[in-house]
């Protein structure tokens, strides 16, 4: 049993920060190999616990920065304002996802084992990424408004449906509104923290009431170990990909994803 915690641990890891779904190629990976494992919902808040690190131990700096000008400009240092409107905004973008999941949660739930529906995500997720892939903004990280805040938020509430990449779908909101390209990664991930501890914090208490919960500590810790350091260089190679316009290339993937899907379960 260890090998597939290991296993889609590592899947997970190289997928949650790539434009590509990390939910949908679990699911997809599950279902081409019949892997069942007890406490699916557990493991899956586990390796996105790892995840969360990888990501943390990338933008932890910005984070401390933006949290420290925030309460600065709270005790009336306006040259900190900037900073304070930035996370204004992160909390803005996030708010629509947080009603949708907690609207559609169950219905979500329903769909994961329809294959149909999951191609037909790829599928999207691969268009949004080719329609924007010669897009580069002109907006840096304080220049984004509030309206593009809004905007950015619903491309995010839709991103609860399996298949739809959450990074992707913010990354390709942030190019459309004109945010340049490093800036519109930055936001993408700074956005990735509240729906991550929204959704670690909703899972808790399953993950507590887990009944044997001892027999999983060792294979929930090897998964967080792998997931964290797997996000970690994968994020890298999203970074550089994204600086460089290759998105096209993550779009020809998620396609060829949904052919395969379609071809597999027809």
């Amino acid at each position: 049993m260890l090998i597939k915690y290991i296993i889609l641990a590592i899947i997970q890891g190289i997928t949650e920060p790539l434009p590509i779904s990390s939910s949908g190629h679990l699911m997809l990976f599950k279902s081409v190999f019949n892997v069942n494992m007890p406490n699916d919902l557990n493991f899956e808040i586990i390796c996105n616990f790892g995840s969360f690190i990888g990501i943390l131990t990338i933008f932890r700096k910005d984070i401390i920065n933006l949290l420290k000008s925030s309460i600065s400009f709270l005790k009336k240092q306006k040259r900190f304002q900037n900073a304070f409107n930035y996370l204004v905004n992160i909390f803005i973008s996030t708010i629509p996802v947080c009603i949708t999941g907690l609207l559609f949660k169950n219905t979500v739930e329903k769909s994961l084992d329809n294959h149909i529906y999951l191609a037909f995500s790829f599928l999207i997720t691969a268009l949004a990424l080719f329609f924007v892939r010669k897009h580069s903004g002109i907006k840096e990280d304080y220049q984004i408004s509030k309206k593009d805040a809004i905007i950015i938020g619903l491309f995010q509430s839709i991103t609860i449906l399996p298949g739809i990449s959450r990074s992707g779908t913010v990354l390709v909101a942030c190019l459309l509104c004109h945010i340049k390209k490093e800036a519109a990664l930055k936001y993408t991930f700074m956005l990735y923290f509240p729906v991550s501890i929204a959704s670690l914090f909703l899972g808790l208490n399953d993950l507590v009431n887990t009944p044997y919960l001892n027999n999983f500590l060792i294979p929930y810790l090897i998964s967080i170990i792998i997931s964290g350091i797997i996000t970690y260089l994968s994020y890298n190679w999203l970074s550089n990909w994204v600086k460089r316009g290759k998105l096209h290339y993550f779009a020809i993937y998620a396609l060829l994803v949904s052919l395969f899907i379609l071809y597999f379960f027809r």
